[in-house]
């Protein structure tokens, strides 16, 4: 994994605008650029991330302590919750609600674009991820 690279935002009492985010270094080959959120601009209530996550791709289970809207913009997503198997195809949206255990991952053969809304922001910290 490579180092953080660090976006930049404009910040006044009225405003955010992230100009260029953060770009996030995770394992398994996907890209995680957020744009609002603890690490681009310190915002604690929301981060707003872009997503591509690539074919075979799956992250482990966690149980966040935050709520999080997946949109696929291109290709699709898989979402393991609640005993079920829900595909979530481009322009659809999904909730997943903080406190239940979740498994997101991109089985399909291309890539899957999205973005990611979590309500206060992800942290790895809040993510409570299971070990692999």
């Amino acid at each position: 994994m490579n180092s953080e690279s660090q976006g930049k935002t404009i910040c006044n009492d009225a405003y955010t605008y992230a100009v260029s985010p953060t770009a996030i270094p995770v394992p398994g080959n996907k890209s995680i650029k957020e744009y609002l959120g603890l690490k681009n601009t310190g915002h604690r209530q929301l981060s707003v991330a872009r997503m591509v996550a690539p074919p075979g791709w799956a992250e482990p289970a966690q149980s966040p302590e935050f709520d999080e809207v997946t949109i696929v913009l291109s290709g699709k997503m898989q979402a393991e919750i609640a005993g079920e198997v829900i595909d979530i195809d481009a322009g659809q949206p999904f909730l997943a609600h903080k406190g239940h255990t979740v498994r997101y991952s991109n089985p399909f053969d291309e890539p899957a674009e999205y973005w990611a809304i979590c309500a206060p922001a992800f942290s790895i910290q809040t993510a409570n991820r299971e070990d692999n």
